[in-house]
């Protein structure tokens, strides 16, 4: 959406048509969880959630609900326990569109690492937000840091900066993982992109590189188990969910950093949830973690994320 002087002097505050507001949940578990609202004009709204590792809560298309969320909603990093339940703790706060795993564990728990690692549940240091209207495409910005550090154990960054197209439908991340420690470190990445109804229905499929990789899926039926497989990600076209012959997301990423794509699906009754997670490894029969890279110390790693919403039909 390009601003002319014309389209300009129809408004008193530009953030009338897409702006970021900085919020604060306010009720029950999700007391005090810091949050970015985006709405870029274009049909597209969603949530970047600080306090919990500038991942992504609810997301709208055209303003009908994208991700899957759980009842514990968007729960306060302070009451989850990512080491309770048998290193099991990420179910107790598993909610929204992105959950970002790492940063030097994902999967099932093992070596001392709770399942999907410390990241998803770190509080980030916000360092810019905002409407940037003069770019050569105005859009909608975050940045932000979150740091994993343990004394005498690793010393991890990860730099975040979302961007959103204004008027657009699109949803940006750029990462940037940097070893700040003085050993090599391993550096373990999988974005678990989580979709619900009414985005997802039964009957979707999932397609990759013209291919139908999964689907058409069954309705709950209270029988069939979650499942997962895991491919290489070398294919040119985008990951694209659909419902039917429709569109309702495009997901492309960069195969450079993210070699592998995994596919995770829970039938079962009210957990009907399909995720789409670009990762640093292939997925082990077993779930087990990957054979993931190692960062040198000093050394960073760059990754890249990009979502694209359709319409959602009645």
């Amino acid at each position: 959406m390009t601003i002319g002087a014309e389209k300009r002097d129809l408004v008193g505050d530009l953030r009338q048509m897409a702006s970021v507001r900085r919020i604060v949940l306010d009720e029950g578990a999700e007391r005090g969880v810091g949050a970015l609202a985006f709405s870029t004009g274009g049909g597209l709204d969603f949530w970047v959630l600080i306090d919990r590792a500038m991942d992504i809560g609810p997301v709208w298309s055209d303003g009908r609900p994208v991700a899957w969320q759980s009842p514990a909603g968007f729960r306060h990093p302070a009451l989850i326990d990512s080491e309770g339940d048998g290193a099991f703790g990420f179910g107790r706060g598993f909610s929204g569109f992105l959950m970002t795993c790492g940063l030097d564990h994902t999967r099932w728990p093992a070596g001392g690492h709770p399942q999907h690692g410390r990241l998803p549940f770190l509080p980030a240091r916000l360092t810019a937000y905002g409407e940037n209207w003069k770019a050569e495409q105005p859009h909608l910005f975050c940045e932000g840091e979150i740091a994993q550090y343990r004394h005498g154990g690793e010393a991890i960054s990860l730099m975040r900066r979302i961007e959103a197209p204004i008027g657009g439908r699109t949803l940006r991340i750029r990462d940037r993982v940097v070893n700040g420690g003085i050993a090599p470190q391993r550096n373990a990445m999988l974005y678990h992109l989580n979709v619900g109804y009414p985005a997802l229905q039964p009957g979707a499929e999932v397609w990759y590189g013209g291919e139908r990789v999964l689907g058409p899926l069954a309705g709950p039926d209270g029988v069939q188990e979650p499942s997962a497989f895991s491919m290489a990600a070398t294919r040119a076209m985008p990951c694209t969910l659909r419902n039917g012959p429709q569109a309702i997301l495009d997901l492309s990423f960069s195969a450079k950093t993210l070699p592998h794509l995994q596919i995770w699906h829970d039938p079962r009754p009210r957990n009907f949830v399909l995720a789409l997670e670009p990762c640093t490894s292939a997925r082990p029969e077993a779930g087990q973690m990957g054979d993931d890279p190692a960062l040198a110390p000093g050394e960073a790693r760059e990754y890249e994320i990009n979502v694209t919403l359709h319409g959602l039909s009645s």
